[in-house]
């Protein structure tokens, strides 16, 4: 009973989102994700789970080193890049998006407004991709799916993970 209390009590509790956006002047590309993990927030930062290969995948990407937060940020700025969710606020018991309940998104048109030079969005799961075509499938704008980065994902091996993403990104050429 008491296992069951503690679920009730975690779900029970509302979840904002903990991060601003990463955005630039110069980015071209929105990497939209679902929500942090428990792992994010602890952290404070984006895809900071030690399992989640989304900077491994982005270093083997770009080619800049990832080794800290600043050198996370330095890479989007300098590859056009930018970082947000499409959840602001949310219920869950777990870090799985399949755990997400009484989601609230994001103001992704609001978002575009301010940053008009972005002119991609990337979404790096199914559960993002859905939340956006539910709610703004009306804007016009390009859209790529990129596969999880998490852990958890299996269904790929982190080198084509790096391929897609390559593709997707328009990273293929540089």
């Amino acid at each position: 009973m008491s296992a069951l209390l503690g679920k009730e009590h975690i779900m029970s509790e509302t979840l904002n989102h903990p991060f601003d956006p990463i955005i630039f002047n110069n980015t071209h590309t929105l990497i939209l994700g679902s929500f942090p993990s428990i792992k994010s927030f602890d952290n404070h930062f984006y895809y900071a789970h030690p399992r989640n290969q989304f900077w491994k995948i982005m270093e083997a990407v770009t080619g800049y080193p990832v080794n800290n937060r600043d050198q996370k940020i330095w890479l989007l700025k300098e590859s056009g890049f930018g970082l947000w969710d499409m959840i602001a606020a949310c219920r869950r018991d777990n870090s799985l998006d399949s755990s997400l309940e009484e989601e609230e998104v994001n103001d992704i048109p609001a978002l575009l407004e301010q940053y008009p030079s972005i002119k991609k969005l990337a979404f790096t799961g199914k559960k993002a991709q859905a939340l956006f075509e539910t709610h703004f499938a009306h804007l016009d704008i390009e859209r790529v799916y990129l596969p999880s980065p998490s852990a958890a994902y299996a269904a790929m091996t982190l080198q084509e993970k790096i391929a897609i993403y390559n593709e997707k990104l328009g990273m293929s050429n540089e």
